[in-house]
């Protein structure tokens, strides 16, 4: 069985996903959300997502996506292209006995995986910040909503949010 790709990303209103490399706020909601979702699944994510983690997502495989031959963290696997990417968590994904791969990041990933995708799993802050990042555009008439829960913000989290679930349409 092939895996299925999982988009995960927080989004804000205005289609804001960084600012500086960094996210434009704090929530550990979707911080715990996003952890739920991608635990113990391969994750892919660009070399700029990873310098903005600082490390190892704990109890995943994390792919890295780089054209710089001297860039080596520890504790990750680097890799030069989407394909070569894929093809390293579609084989992580059988080893692990998981039917989903999770790309996390950035901008220009998620822009060449949207295609690839199954589902898309959003988390809509309620914010407009300003930011250098952006999501790209989620066309109505490839991606169906199937699910929507809003949150109000908790003490320790900058906005409500809402958790999206797409699904691919066509």
């Amino acid at each position: 069985m092939t895996p299925k790709i999982v988009l995960v990303a927080a989004v804000a209103e205005n289609g804001v996903i960084g600012r500086d490399n960094a996210l434009p706020w704090h929530i550990r909601s979707d911080l715990q959300h996003f952890k739920r979702i991608t635990i113990g699944r391969p994750v892919v994510m660009g070399r700029k997502t990873y310098d903005s983690i600082g490390k190892p997502l704990k109890d995943r495989t994390n792919i890295v996506i780089t054209r710089d031959p001297d860039y080596e963290p520890d504790d990750v696997v680097i890799v030069n292209s989407i394909e070569k990417a894929m093809q390293m968590a579609r084989d992580d994904a059988a080893r692990r006995g998981v039917d989903e791969i999770a790309v996390i990041g950035g901008a220009g990933i998620f822009k060449e995986t949207m295609a690839l995708a199954a589902r898309l799993e959003i988390t809509l802050v309620h914010l407009s910040p300003q930011g250098d990042t952006y999501f790209p555009p989620i066309d109505p008439h490839i991606w169906q909503e199937s699910r929507r829960m809003r949150q109000e913000a908790a003490p320790q989290d900058d906005a409500d949010i809402s958790f999206i679930t797409y699904e691919r349409a066509l």
